[in-house]
Order: C-alpha cells, then sequence, then structure tokens
C-alpha cells in the first residue's frame, strides 16, 4: 500500500541551559497509508507533539527525515507542506471577523485568489455546514462551531493530509459527533489521509485504521486495534460489584483457585480499610468490586457466579472485553491522560 507519510528514523535532541541533551524522539520510523485514519497515541511528555511537528515542518530534526506524499520534508519542504492541512488544538481564527472572512484571510495566506478563493470557501462553508452562520462574527459562535470553522481553514488548501490534534477538545456532544464524522467523510468521500491525535481513548477505538503509540520518543506497537489486542495477550475482564462479604479472604481464595482465572482483584472504598467516612463517623465500606481477568470471559462467567453467589449477594455484572486502554496501559504503565 502507498504510503502518504513515511519517517525514516526520525530523531529530535534539545539541549538544557546547563548544554545537557535531552533525546525527545528516538529513531521514529513508520509509515502511514494513503487515505487512512491514522492515530498517534501517547502520554503527556512521550513525543508525540516532537514527531507530528517534525512531519508538518514546524522543527527541524536532528536526524532522520520524514516524507510527504515522496518529498522530503528537509530537502523539499514546499512541496512537502502543500500537501498537508492543520487544524491545532488550540482555535487559530480572528474573533472579530466573520467565518466567511477568516477563510478569506487564510485563503490568502495559502496564495488562493479569485475565483479560485471564492470556490474553495464555498466548498468548505458547505462542507462543514456553516451556510447559516459564514456571515456571523467569531466571537459570537459556541466553542463547537469554532472548531467547525478551524477545520475548515485546514481544508482550504485540499490537502492529501489532514493533521487534526485533538478536534473535539471543549465542544459539546452534538458538536463532536459532526466533527468525528467529518473525519470519516475527510477518508471516504474525499481519500484524504487523516492524522489523528486525541486525549480521548473512544475517540480513536471509534476512527482509527491504525494505530500508533508512542513512549520515551520511540515507537512501541503499531497496528490496527485487533493486532494490538492480539499482541500483548489481553484478557477479558468480569467486573462484578458485590455486597461486601463477611469472609472475604476465602471468597478471594475460591476466585483464585480456578484454572482459568489469571488473576484477581478486590477493592472497596479508597479509605483505609475499605472504611466509608459518613459524617464525622468511618463506617465499614458495604460495596465492593471484584475483578477476574480471563480468557474466555463469557464462558467462565456461569462458574464465577457460582462461586461468588454462594457466599455473597451480586449487585452488577460485566464482560469487558480487552480494549485499546488495556493496551495502552499495558504498554505504557500509564493512561492516555498522564
Amino acid at each position: 500500500m502507498d504510503a502518504m507519510v513515511e519517517t525514516k528514523d526520525l530523531r529530535k535532541t534539545f539541549m538544557r541551559k546547563d548544554s545537557t541533551p535531552i533525546h525527545a524522539v528516538k529513531g521514529v520510523s513508520l509509515s502511514i497509508h494513503k487515505g487512512e485514519i491514522f492515530s498517534l497515541l501517547g502520554p503527556n511528555g512521550a513525543g508525540k507533539t516532537t514527531t507530528i511537528s517534525m512531519i508538518s515542518g514546524l522543527i527541524e530534526p536532528s536526524e532522520g527525515d520524514a516524507f510527504i506524499g515522496g518529498y522530503s520534508i528537509r530537502q523539499q519542504a514546499r512541496q512537502a507542506k502543500e500537501l498537508i492541512g492543520v487544524v491545532p488544538q488550540e482555535i487559530a481564527l480572528y474573533p472579530e471577523l466573520t467565518a466567511r472572512q477568516n477563510l478569506w484571510f487564510f485563503g490568502r495566506m495559502y496564495s488562493l485568489r479569485g475565483k479560485e478563493l471564492k470556490m474553495r470557501m464555498d466548498e468548505v462553508i458547505e462542507f462543514m455546514d456553516l451556510e447559516e452562520r459564514q456571515h456571523d462574527r467569531i466571537d459570537t459562535f459556541s466553542g463547537g462551531m469554532k472548531r467547525r470553522v478551524n477545520i475548515g481553514v485546514g481544508l482550504l488548501n485540499r490537502p492529501q493530509l489532514v493533521y487534526m490534534d485533538e478536534p473535539t477538545a471543549g465542544v459539546d456532544p452534538q458538536n463532536r459527533r459532526r466533527i468525528l464524522d467529518t473525519v470519516f467523510r475527510l477518508r471516504d468521500e474525499y481519500q484524504m489521509t487523516v492524522l489523528y491525535t486525541t486525549h480521548l481513548m473512544e475517540e480513536a477505538e471509534e476512527l482509527s485504521d491504525r494505530i500508533g503509540i508512542i513512549d520515551y520518543g520511540e515507537i512501541i506497537a503499531l497496528g490496527t486495534q485487533a493486532e494490538l489486542t492480539e499482541r500483548i495477550g489481553a484478557e477479558d475482564r468480569l467486573v462484578i460489584e458485590v455486597k461486601r462479604p463477611s469472609d472475604e479472604q476465602t471468597l478471594l481464595d475460591a476466585l483464585r483457585a480456578h484454572p482459568q482465572a489469571s488473576k484477581v482483584e478486590y477493592q472497596v472504598d479508597n479509605l483505609k480499610d475499605g472504611d466509608r467516612r459518613v459524617g464525622n463517623t468511618v463506617t465499614p465500606a458495604e460495596e465492593a468490586v471484584l475483578t477476574v481477568y480471563c480468557q474466555n470471559g463469557r464462558k467462565l462467567l456461569v462458574e464465577v457466579l457460582n462461586i461468588i453467589g454462594q457466599q455473597v449477594e451480586i449487585s452488577s455484572i460485566e464482560v469487558r472485553q480487552p480494549d485499546l486502554e488495556a493496551v495502552f496501559l499495558n504498554l505504557t504503565g500509564r493512561a492516555l491522560r498522564d
């Protein structure tokens, strides 16, 4: 499959004031296919922003190179940048101008003129469903509407690669849904390649054709969600809320003795010894959560319930299959927002 983006041993080193080096990116090599939605995920400080800044031509690599549509970002920067549209996390619009005036201004920055500029503006306004508000000032828009205009600016040059940095941050659920649907349309209707970053794991799960996970400046996993899940051998989790048993240890011993249960976790309140504070009084917590890790959780569920049901009252049951959150925690030891 043809690559829209290809990085080869991409590295970036910054120097502290005391001249000691910070190796922010340590030899990233990856390919992003034409016409796919690719999510690059990593905890804060993992090197994600630095990597994307080099791919976008915002900062120069210390070593290695990135290619956009075959053009080197170091040797053919202008040709490479002409293929990129950027939708930044921060709203990059002039609030005192209307939506249409903002598009005109940024269109001129793309060297668009005359009929071509008008045509591109009309295309973007229709695509982002901005017809009724195109003549209103940006400072009268909701956060979600501003995001949509922000995305529109990034599409004016008809890019082949669109980089979207947390485009749903701070928007209401309705506009968030619109933006996610827009990402799908960019891929499906316009065959654009989308490089996506987010702190919402459910977005990455819904959108991504493939996912790259970066940590400590290195790509530590790359593939589809199914491939990543299979790689770490993630297990199902049986999450069972129960009335706190009088004999906790006996229950846990019985569950841990089951040959198909690889691990059993038991959690009560965060207070010491599972007690709960009510007013000025500390009383024993009444609820607890049992988590049983296993393969084929639905098949094992009946046996686990037979063990638990003999000893304690069950409040709720949930079978959680391996997901991207489990993969991420397994590989990095941190949550996506950390």
